[in-house]
């Protein structure tokens, strides 16, 4: 273990704490601390020069004055002594601290005094710490007293959202809980590190707020990947945009989430949009059944909600299973007369003996092999007639089957307490939102996901720009020669044969300036093209021209927090205008280029639109791949390489322009 993993080992696993700020007034953010800290199992000392007792405990004027050195440091104390009292943690021997503040001005000066010491540091701006496996409670505010203890260890920027998810009273217990903050030291790759050596974490959930020391979360996630441990994120915001993203079209169109959607693809990660999605993934991942691979299936006790059901389903992009013939022979079988044996099913009928009836559909479904994983939606209202039939049936399966399961509701506050609590005592997840729960029960149907792994990056090549880098990785690109006179750019067009095109090279979006001129099918015409695009500059490119077809953009830029993206668009010159893009971070293989284009709204030309021939996608999926690669090798000398457009045809894909932008300068060819 590294000398930093033992630091956050010790801050997390503290067995002694100093409560620095400790403080006898009631409500106050010092008697919390106090209140907390005797709460765990760490020994506790006090510290604060105006007290020389607190209640029977006896309080220090100073670290200096304690008779130990201790593991962990709680800092509540004000911005304009923090680094002071941090100081003195370390001189004391402190292997750690929580810094409750905001650290505001300070913030340089707490790092370098942390890492002088070799301290780990929770925060700043954070509401700390709760280890329920070695009852170690680091906190400024009062949380629940047990944390219920469980499978999923929690990081989160947010200080609401820790609060609000340590009291959410789901199916779900924590090993760890983290509210991290601004991460001045330790931040959320160290806490993965930390949860990923505890064997009974079998789910980590993470909010994150920026993205911060992303190759080292990078590693962490693919680590917990390789564990075969999920990684839930939500994510909050995005990453700045750098100049160099902006110059290219591709760059324009790579946002925040994009890029952090991008990023957890890549990690193996399960990326989430709201609380609700959060808590929902995190109850159903937490129950600890995995997909044996397939689509989601559901039973239903009204046939509105089960269209809603559909109609959900499908705004989410996620497919319903095609039951085996024997699957739907044997639910047919149970079925009223009327009913359908379809997925989602819609059971409901005479309502005669429902426990039986519904846990018979259930199982049968969640057996079949082509179900990822199956709900039960209906929406657990109280009834006041006693009835239990519905939650009996699904604990009835539960017990027969290994396969996931779930109740599915769509009004969380409709919902019985107590035969939630019923459920979730045997195990079953309860989902408190068709939307939310839908989404969890995709995520869980897909994971684990195929990881396309980095391989050593080349050294690139040395001098070739344009069209010469692209022809390096294996894109095809138009024959092209650039020129500097009319006399050259005819000589040009004579070797590569009419019709050819002629475009500006002194701009970088051509078309915005009248700067290319299409099928140019003679000398003369050419001459007279030359001396209206020579305004522009002298400098010219001249070039075949491509088989008509779909025009796509390929190209990287290069993030400032997580570095190359692939972005693969609609292309041409209303690219910024359709704004239809997929990103992904590289390096891609050929499947995982064929799930971009996929994912993408003009997909249907590229398969042959109204009578159109299909275009040849496999060519362009290589592109994709070449792309990928450059990204890897060049990613430190070039902010932006893109081909727009890329012309796919059914014989081919072929560049027709390129603009690249070195690192620190805004030279693009």
């Amino acid at each position: 273990m590294s000398a930093r993993a033992e630091a956050v080992a010790t801050m997390l696993g503290a067995r002694s704490i100093a409560v620095v700020g400790a403080s006898a007034r009631p409500d106050s953010f010092g008697a919390r601390m106090v209140a907390e800290a005797f709460r765990g199992s760490a020994r506790v000392h006090l510290v604060n020069p105006r007290y020389d007792r607190i209640s029977e405990h006896r309080c220090a004027p100073s670290l200096a004055d304690l008779d130990e050195p201790v593991d962990l440091v709680l800092l509540g104390v004000p911005d304009a002594v923090l680094v002071e009292q941090l100081s003195a943690a370390a001189e004391a021997g402190a292997r750690s601290a929580v810094v409750f503040g905001s650290a505001h001005g300070r913030r340089a000066q707490v790092a370098e005094v942390a890492r002088a010491a070799g301290m780990a540091v929770c925060g700043a701006g954070c509401m700390g710490f709760v280890n329920s496996v070695d009852g170690v409670r680091a906190l400024g505010y009062l949380e629940p007293d047990p944390l219920p203890l469980g499978s999923v260890s929690l990081v989160t920027h947010s200080g609401s959202a820790f609060s609000t998810l340590l009291r959410a009273r789901r199916g779900f217990g924590f090993r760890l809980a983290v509210s991290s903050g601004q991460e001045l030291v330790t931040d959320t790759a160290d806490y993965i590190d930390h949860a990923l050596r505890d064997d009974g974490t079998r789910v980590i959930a993470l909010l994150l707020e920026t993205p911060r020391s992303v190759p080292r979360l990078r590693a962490a996630l693919l680590r917990a990947a390789d564990a075969d441990v999920p990684v839930i994120i939500l994510t909050i915001g995005g990453s700045p945009r750098g100049s160099a993203m902006v110059a290219a079209h591709s760059g324009a169109l790579a946002g925040g989430r994009a890029a952090w959607q991008a990023f957890c693809t890549a990690t193996g990660a399960v990326h989430v949009t709201d609380m609700a999605e959060f808590t929902d993934t995190i109850e159903l991942f937490a129950a600890g059944r995995r997909s044996r691979g397939g689509s989601i299936a559901t039973v239903h006790d009204s046939g509105a909600e089960r269209a809603l059901t559909a109609d959900l389903a499908h705004d989410l992009g996620l497919d319903f299973a095609a039951l085996m013939p024997d699957t739907t022979e044997a639910v047919a079988a149970l079925l009223d007369d009327g009913l359908t044996p379809t997925n989602p099913l819609d059971v409901w009928g005479t309502g005669a003996d429902t426990r039986n009836l519904f846990g018979a559909c259930l199982r049968a479904m969640a057996e079949d092999p082509t179900v990822a994983v199956t709900a039960l939606a209906v929406d657990l209202v109280t009834e006041f007639d006693g009835d239990t039939a519905y939650a009996d049936a699904v604990t009835d399966v539960a017990k027969q089957t290994d396969a996931p399961l779930a109740v599915l509701a769509s009004v969380a506050s409709a919902i019985d307490r107590p035969t939630v609590q019923q459920l979730r005592d045997n195990g079953i997840p309860v989902l408190e939102g068709l939307r939310s729960g839908l989404a969890a029960m995709g995520h869980l149907a897909a994971w684990p996901r195929p990881i396309d792994r980095a391989p050593t990056a080349g050294p690139g090549p040395t001098a070739a720009t344009g069209f010469d880098l692209l022809s390096h990785y294996g894109i095809p690109v138009v024959p092209t020669r650039t020129v500097d006179s009319v006399g050259a750019a005819c000589e040009a067009a004579a070797q590569i044969g009419y019709p050819v095109v002629a475009k500006t090279a002194a701009v970088q979006h051509k078309s915005d300036v009248g700067g290319v001129r299409l099928g140019i099918a003679d000398e003369s015409t050419l001459r007279e093209a030359y001396g209206d695009l020579a305004r522009l500059g002298p400098t010219v490119t001249v070039s075949a021209m491509a088989t008509p077809g779909v025009e796509v953009s390929v190209g990287f830029v290069c993030d400032p927090a997580f570095g190359p993206l692939v972005v693969v668009a609609a292309g041409g010159t209303l690219v910024e205008l359709l704004a239809d893009r997929v990103l992904a971070c590289p390096p891609l293989s050929r499947d995982r280029a064929r799930e971009l284009l996929a994912a993408l709204r003009i997909r249907p030309l590229l398969d042959g639109w109204r009578g159109a021939p299909a275009a040849d996608v496999d060519a362009l999926a290589d592109v994709i791949v070449g792309f990928g690669q450059m990204a890897v090798d060049l990613a430190d000398r070039y902010a932006a390489v893109e081909a727009n457009p890329v012309i796919v045809s059914p014989g081919g894909a072929v560049a027709v322009d390129v603009l690249t932008v070195e690192r620190g300068d805004q030279n693009t060819t």
